[in-house]
């Protein structure tokens, strides 16, 4: 071994240790009430809550002398059907929220696999079913009930089987198409109320059938634009699911 050789290795023995670099301090998430979701989450429950707190109460009793629309009485079948309907109204729509909220999904998918069983089977296939047997005998707006119930179940069974499929990302694309429908009836429930407040001679029937429209309508369209604005934005999915991907739907 030459001298040289000696030398280097004496110099790298000796030269000073650097000192330790200090461990970065451990990121900390954001407090829970920063989360964007969390304002538009709470509005949403409260408008929720608001809606089947007013349109619950007559129903409870089970008496149909206090339906709030018209009873056919040709129709024995009209009070319990409307009853079901409503039912399993009130189950989509505490179920939504149960959805569209990323902790619960996140942190007990177990939990959001229930609630979202419970969404399609006990809310919205047997809801939309039971309106469309006693649309012929409604008030009015009979076009829009049935294109309201159509695109509903077509939407929520679309999104559960891609959900079995194991699409995750087609399957948040259908099921916000469905959350939109479903919203719908809150948008047309705020149709009706504005009757008391339109001049004599109004077409009810006309109102009806705005009313029938006007809310899933509205909401499809701001689904869709949501979905392209955010369509390259990452996509969280728990961690025993299918792995991130990019798509347009949320995270």
């Amino acid at each position: 071994m030459d001298k040289t050789t000696l030398t280097a290795r004496e110099a790298e023995r000796d030269a000073p240790v650097p000192p330790p670099v200090p461990a970065s301090p451990p990121r900390v998430g954001r407090a829970w009430w920063r989360k964007p979701w969390v304002f538009p989450l709470a509005v949403l429950t409260v408008l929720v809550a608001a809606f089947l707190i007013d349109e619950l109460p007559p129903y409870l009793g089970l008496d149909p002398s206090k339906a709030r629309i018209t009873l056919d009485e040709g129709f024995r079948l009209h009070y319990p059907l409307l009853v079901g309907h409503i039912a399993c109204g009130t189950i989509a729509l505490v179920t939504l929220c149960l959805q569209v909220w990323p902790w619960l999904r996140l942190k007990h998918p177990a939990v959001h696999r229930i609630s979202g069983r419970l969404y399609v089977f006990a809310g919205v296939l047997p809801s939309a079913v039971m309106a469309l047997v006693i649309t012929p005998v409604a008030a009015g707006g009979y076009v829009g009930i049935v294109t309201h119930a159509v695109l509903w179940v077509s939407a929520t069974l679309i999104g559960w089987r891609k959900m079995r499929q194991r699409r995750v990302l087609e399957h948040r694309r259908f099921m916000l198409y469905s959350f939109a429908l479903t919203l719908g009836i809150l948008w047309g429930r705020a149709t009706v109320l504005l009757w008391p407040l339109l001049p004599e001679g109004t077409n009810i029937s006309m109102l009806f059938e705005v009313a029938r429209w006007f809310g899933w309508v509205v909401n499809l369209i701001l689904v869709q634009w949501w979905l392209e604005r955010t369509r390259r934005r990452p996509v969280r999915t728990p961690a025993a699911s299918v792995p991130a991907a990019r798509s347009g739907n949320p995270s």
